[in-house]
């Protein structure tokens, strides 16, 4: 199934989460303003996935499409502009779904449900995070926060002494507020279905609320390790 998606900003960010999105099948529209990314967007993509305007005015939303989308992105340089973006798409046109970019970590704690951003994506703190991921063997990794930073998408390394290893699925005991959404086994996706014996080496990545994280990675994990 495709979605809709307006993308508020045409800089490197959005040209390329609109390039994966287009080549995935979805509808695709980029919101630019300013000239000069414009010009750089009409080089890229063709004129129907284009509006030229001001991503925080109202009007230009219209223009773009935005009363008909499932998704809003707002992934302009501006921490303000994104703000504006993803409020105005949550409570004027009710869009469904709200992502905004946070430039400067600081500026993190104002994007919230309150605010009218669904997901925030913090480049400075995946790219923390992706750094340790290099740094760090046999460890749990937070790869993303989702939400308000309730829930986190972890990956956590299956080890040898554990309470999971060698063991399906299905009989673990693992928390209720937590899913296992894939495993990568010997560089393959193995979907983690409950009659799956995990083994020490598998990467487990699980959605959990951040009252149990500590639960799942004594599952996962030796604690003496």
């Amino acid at each position: 199934m495709s979605l809709s998606v307006l993308i508020a900003g045409g800089g490197k960010v959005g040209t390329y989460l609109a390039k994966i999105l287009i080549s995935n099948g979805n509808i695709v529209t980029i919101l630019e303003g300013a000239p000069e990314d414009y010009h750089k967007l009409e080089q890229e993509f063709q004129e129907g996935h284009l509006v030229k305007g001001d991503p925080t005015d109202p009007q230009a939303l219209i223009a773009a499409g935005i009363k008909n989308v499932n998704v809003v992105a707002a992934v302009t340089r501006h921490d303000e502009m994104n703000l504006v973006i993803a409020s105005l798409a949550k409570f004027e046109f009710r869009v469904k779904r709200t992502i905004a970019r946070v430039n400067i970590p600081k500026n993190a704690w104002l994007f919230t449900r309150e605010m009218g951003v669904d997901v925030m994506v913090n480049q400075a703190d995946l790219m923390a995070h992706l750094i340790a991921r290099e740094m760090t063997v046999g460890d749990m990794m937070t790869m993303l926060k989702l939400r308000t930073g309730e829930y986190s998408l972890v990956e956590h390394i299956v080890t040898s002494g554990s309470a999971a290893s060698g063991k399906a699925i299905k009989d673990l005991h693992l928390p209720q507020e937590c899913v296992l959404s894939a495993i990568i086994r010997d560089h393959k996706l193995v979907i983690p279905r409950g009659n799956i014996v995990l083994h020490p080496g598998d990467e487990v990545l699980t959605v959990a609320h951040e009252s149990v994280t500590a639960q799942v990675r004594q599952v996962l994990q030796d604690p003496s390790g």
